[in-house]
């Protein structure tokens, strides 16, 4: 386990050796996360970082990564924990069979069956049990398409950290997670969550942090063909497309030109390559019909300088 940060530069060179570059406000907002141990609610539009926050998160300082991915319609038998019926079943017929079930009685025989070992723990459960070691880092990914009910559980399960199993009682940790929510900002997430955490919009990286980051994630591409795919990737996401690329295209799209032996970009190569950026046919039309050749010479101009 790697020692707690104790400032804001610790952190920016704790995700940095994990290769990940954040800028100054996220890296503060994970200080005070970890230091005050608060959830951390990050919001952005998809492809900025969001959710690999918590998986460098995880490998930094050594706690395990539990990930509750959030989707329409999610309930707490999904999140938190469910019995396991079948085993249930296969238990009670065994003591049937043996003679177990005549010589205990009803309750005893059915407290049995609601022995933690026919407990199936989700992530939240697992999240907020007793740990040894590091903390775990708890990842509530896209809160955003749960719904209402779900978010209402959520906000009262990280008031304490504590969860309520009516046939086992409270189980609760003192070695609570590192919380990471993300939001996609499809609807507004209520008040009261937010107001539970601490709260980072998390933005497109700049042009030169941009170009930093896929010096680090792909190390072996040239570096004028680097700062001309952050360019074009800049110039992209202010076309008004359905959906700007994110970071992690703007590293395959840099990579996928390298590997087809580019040195820089040209009209050809960003024809053929376009899906690797862009993973919609209304977005790459949208491209096409404003100019390939405009793109081109906008990502020579501005990141032509090594």
């Amino acid at each position: 386990m790697s020692a707690l940060p104790t400032t804001v530069d610790d952190v920016k060179a704790g995700l940095e050796g994990n290769e990940y570059l954040a800028d100054d406000g996220l890296a503060t907002s994970i200080f005070l996360a970890i230091t005050l141990r608060r959830p951390l609610f990050l919001e952005g539009e998809a492809g900025v970082g969001k959710t690999e926050v918590a998986k460098v998160l995880s490998r930094w300082l050594g706690g395990r990564l539990i990930r509750l991915q959030c989707y329409e319609g999610i309930d707490a038998s999904q999140a938190v924990y469910e019995w396991d019926y079948t085993r249930q079943l296969l238990h009670l017929r065994t003591a049937e069979a043996t003679g177990e079930a005549s010589a205990t009685d009803s309750t005893s025989l059915e407290a049995a069956l609601y022995d933690e070992r026919f407990l199936i723990r989700r992530p939240l459960l697992e999240a907020l049990s007793p740990n040894e070691g590091p903390p775990p880092v708890l990842l509530v990914d896209e809160i955003d398409r749960a719904d209402d009910e779900f978010e209402a559980f959520l906000l009262e399960a990280l008031s304490d950290y504590s969860i309520t199993i009516p046939e086992l009682g409270e189980i609760k940790t003192e070695n609570p997670p590192l919380v990471v929510l993300t939001s996609n900002r499809t609807r507004d997430v209520h008040d009261a969550l937010k107001r539970r955490c601490l709260y980072h919009w998390v933005e497109h990286p700049t042009f030169e942090r941009e170009v930093a980051i896929i010096q680090l994630r792909a190390p072996g591409v040239a570096a004028p063909l680097i700062r001309q795919v952050a360019a074009a990737t800049e110039a992209m996401r202010g076309q008004g497309l359905y959906k700007p690329p994110g970071v992690a295209e703007t590293i395959d799209w840099a990579r996928s030109l390298a590997a087809l032996g580019r040195v820089a970009i040209d009209e050809a190569s960003v024809e053929a390559t376009l899906g690797t950026v862009l993973k919609y046919r209304e977005d790459q039309e949208r491209v096409t019909q404003q100019g390939l050749p405009d793109l081109v010479r906008t990502a020579m101009i501005r990141g032509g300088s090594a």
